[in-house]
C-alpha cells in the first residue's frame, strides 16, 4: 500500500496521469469514499419514487434524493443490511445502486420500441434501470459467465422486468447478424474508481497485469459494439476506472479505428448538426455543468470523468454516435 493508503501500482498510474493538485484531490476522495453513504433507484416497475420514499419514512430510515435523478437516493446514517431487512427490497422496489453506476443508462436514454443491447449486463442493475427508463425497449443483455448470468437472471426476475433477452455469450464474439439501435458498454476494468482507502483487497487485485488484461478487453468489447451499432445509433462506454488507459485514451482509440463514429459532447454546446440530447442525457448534462457532479478534466472534451468522493464512485462516461449513412 503506499502512503495514501491505495494500492501501490494505481497511486503510482494517478500521479503519473493527473497534475498534483488534481491528485490530492483524488486520494482525499478515496478517504473520504470510506464512509460513503448508502444509495439507491427505486424500481419504477414496481413501485414510484413516493412509494418508495413513504415506505422508507415508515422504516425510519433518513434519506435524500438527487437533482438529476428523481429516482435516486441518498440514505443518512444506515447499513446495507438494515435495507436488506426491509419489504420494499425483498419485493424488488429498490435496487442498491452507486449514484455514479446510475448515470450510464440516463446519458444513453433508452428508447421505447429501440433494440437496446447491454454487453456486460450482470448483475443486471443498468439493465433494470434501462428497463424502467423504456419499458417498451427490446432489450438484449449479455454475459458470458455462467454464475453471473444465472446472477443477472435471477436479478431481472426480482426487479420485474420481462421483456429482454438474456444471451450467455461473450460480447466480444456477437455475430455481425446482429444489429442494435443503442449499446450500453459498462467494460470489465480495474475497478480503479471504488477503490476506498486502506482496501487490502485491492492491492492485491489492481495490478499493472490486471490494466494490461482489461484494456485488451475494452478494445475488443469497442469494436464489436461500434460494429453491430446501427449507422445513427448510440453508443454509451463507461467503466468504474478513473485511468486514462481505460477511458478517454480507449475511445479515441475506437474512433480513430471506426472513422464513422464520433462523441456526442455531455460538456459543452452539441455540435450544430448533432440531435438534440434526450431529457434523462440533458440533465447529466446540466448536472456537469453546474458542477453538481465533482468531474475532473480529462483528454477527450465532451466525455465526464467522476472523481471519487465520499458520495461518488469513480467512474467515465462516453457518449458516441455512428454517422448516418
Amino acid at each position: 500500500m503506499s502512503e495514501s493508503g491505495l494500492p501501490a501500482f494505481l497511486a503510482q498510474e494517478i500521479e503519473k496521469r493527473y497534475p498534483a493538485d488534481t491528485c490530492e484531490r483524488i486520494f482525499r476522495g478515496f478517504a473520504e469514499a470510506r464512509e460513503r453513504p448508502v444509495t439507491l433507484r427505486a424500481n419504477t416497475l414496481r413501485a414510484a419514487r413516493e412509494e418508495v420514499a413513504s415506505e422508507l419514512d415508515a422504516a425510519d430510515i433518513a434519506h435524500e434524493g438527487v437533482a438529476w435523478y428523481s429516482d435516486a437516493f441518498i440514505l443518512g446514517d444506515t447499513r446495507k443490511r438494515a435495507v436488506w431487512d426491509l419489504p420494499l427490497y425483498r419485493e424488488g422496489k429498490v435496487y442498491l445502486q452507486s449514484l455514479s453506476s446510475m448515470i450510464p443508462p440516463l446519458a444513453l436514454a433508452p428508447r421505447d420500441g429501440a433494440d437496446v443491447l447491454d454487453m456486460c449486463a450482470a448483475p443486471g442493475g443498468k439493465t433494470a434501470e434501462m428497463a424502467a427508463l423504456a419499458p417498451g425497449a427490446h432489450l438484449t443483455a449479455c454475459e458470458m459467465s455462467a454464475p453471473r448470468a444465472e446472477k443477472l437472471t435471477f436479478n431481472l426476475n426480482k426487479l420485474g422486468v420481462t421483456a429482454v433477452n438474456v444471451m450467455r455469450t461473450d460480447a466480444r464474439r456477437l455475430d455481425e447478424f446482429f444489429s442494435f439501435d443503442q449499446i450500453l458498454l459498462d467494460a470489465p476494468c480495474t475497478g480503479s474508481g471504488t477503490v476506498r482507502a486502506g482496501d487490502a483487497k485491492a492491492a492485491v487485485r489492481i495490478t499493472e497485469k490486471l490494466l494490461a488484461k482489461v484494456t485488451r478487453s475494452q478494445r475488443s468489447l469497442l469494436d464489436r459494439a461500434l460494429t453491430v451499432l446501427k449507422p445513427g445509433g448510440v453508443l454509451v462506454y463507461s467503466t468504474c476506472s478513473i485511468l486514462p488507459q481505460e477511458n478517454e485514451e480507449q475511445v479515441m482509440a475506437a474512433l480513430k479505428r471506426h472513422r464513422d463514429c464520433e462523441v456526442m459532447p455531455l460538456t459543452g454546446a452539441l455540435a450544430e448538426d448533432a440531435p438534440a440530447r434526450p431529457a434523462t442525457a440533458q440533465a447529466i448534462a446540466d448536472a456537469a455543468e453546474r458542477c453538481e457532479l465533482p468531474l475532473l478534466a480529462n483528454g477527450l472534451a465532451g466525455t465526464l470523468t467522476i472523481c471519487p468522493t465520499r458520495l461518488y464512485e469513480g467512474f467515465y462516461i462516453a457518449v458516441i454516435r455512428k454517422k448516418a449513412r
